[in-house]
């Protein structure tokens, strides 16, 4: 259903070139970011009172675009893989199933790759959950997961926004590492947001070609726009526009499970802030006019299309969501969220601090 080789192989190839930098300038950024990354874990670990253990550390990478790109590929093979076999079961039952699928592969690829080389150079870090088990990295010591640190995006950012690189790459690095700590220091929480991924692909039914025409649209837009003569779908996103009753009330569990993990990165990123980085007053305010205003029209069509602007909103809803249950019951209090899936905030709560302090705290209390 998707040739994956063709979509690294395209994203790589039309991925927008990294900043102007020496080699020297080049191995430099990359050490730094290292120390950083080695550096946060104590101040993340320390504000957040969350304890890891050797038995679910995961690693660390500092990449390039291209690198990005080939890991999230290996990504979505591994959780995109029960839905595609799937579909391929579905096509293959249809006359000329099989020449289809070979022939819609390579669309896919070519597809896949251009979205891929949009958002690659875009990225500045990202807690890969699901990547693939290695020999290196079986999946029952650390869970499969990896930390990326994008060296060149880092690098683009910092000047674009002129504050101090080495506290941007610090304050970047802080931010992502919560999202590590989160991972492994509550272990279960990667087998239950693949879990509820799994359940929202198993009611997925659509025919393979209806989701490919979503690729497509999206690559289109990409391109330049919507297609002449095509009606405008109300902006939806792709996860949307394939949603079943049963799929919106796992979206809506997830929906609230990112925006606790977002906002909690977010929060601690601040929280942290002060004591190791000089100026991050500046950063965030220069980083916040940035989310705002975003983009070309493009970018912000795109990312319509793909849901990306939801995310936008997680930051904000997850931030004052943790906000809110610290000030009211302190860190340790809060931590009872890491406690179980059931002791994870619904979307309500998310909007409604309050109400998941009742539901946690005095119901345990009573």
């Amino acid at each position: 259903m998707v040739d994956w080789n063709l979509a690294v192989a395209t994203a790589t190839r039309l991925v927008r070139p990294g900043p102007e930098v020496s080699r020297d300038e080049a191995r430099a950024v990359v050490a730094e970011l290292r120390r950083h990354a080695k550096a946060s874990e104590e101040h993340v670990r320390g504000f957040t009172r969350l304890a890891t253990d050797a038995a679910h550390d995961t690693p660390v990478l500092v990449v390039d675009r291209a690198g990005w790109i080939r890991a999230n590929v290996a990504g979505f093979r591994e959780i995109l893989r029960p839905l595609l076999d799937k579909m391929q079961q579905r096509r293959g039952g249809t006359p000329g199933g099989a020449v289809l699928g070979a022939l819609g592969g390579k669309v896919t690829g070519v597809e896949l790759g251009m979205l891929l080389s949009f958002l690659a150079s875009r990225v500045l870090g990202q807690y890969e959950t699901f990547a693939p088990a290695t020999r290196e990295l079986p999946a029952g010591e650390n869970g499969g997961g990896r930390l990326l640190l994008v060296a060149p995006n880092i690098v683009h950012v910092e000047r674009e926004l002129d504050v101090d690189p080495h506290d941007f790459r610090l304050w970047v690095a802080l931010h992502e590492e919560t999202h590590r700590t989160q991972f492994t220091a509550v272990p279960w929480l990667r087998d239950h947001l693949e879990g509820e991924i799994q359940a929202f692909l198993a009611e997925t039914d659509v025919d393979p070609m209806t989701l490919l025409e979503r690729v497509r649209e999206a690559a289109q837009t990409l391109a330049g726009g919507r297609p002449e003569g095509e009606e405008d779908d109300g902006g939806r996103s792709l996860v949307e526009l394939v949603q079943s009753p049963a799929q919106r009330e796992i979206l809506g569990r997830l929906t609230a499970v990112m925006s606790l993990l977002e906002g909690h990165a977010d929060f601690v990123m601040d929280g942290v802030g002060p004591a190791v980085v000089p100026t991050v007053g500046e950063i965030r305010e220069k980083f916040q006019q940035r989310r705002a205003q975003g983009a070309s029209r493009l970018d912000l069509a795109l990312r319509k299309l793909l849901g990306l602007d939801a995310k936008l909103k997680q930051y904000r809803d997850g931030e004052r969501f943790v906000r809110a249950v610290v000030d009211e019951v302190g860190m340790d209090g809060f931590n009872r969220v890491w406690t179980s899936p059931n002791t994870l905030p619904t979307r309500t709560e998310i909007a409604k601090p309050a109400d998941w302090v009742a539901r946690v705290h005095r119901t345990s209390e009573s």
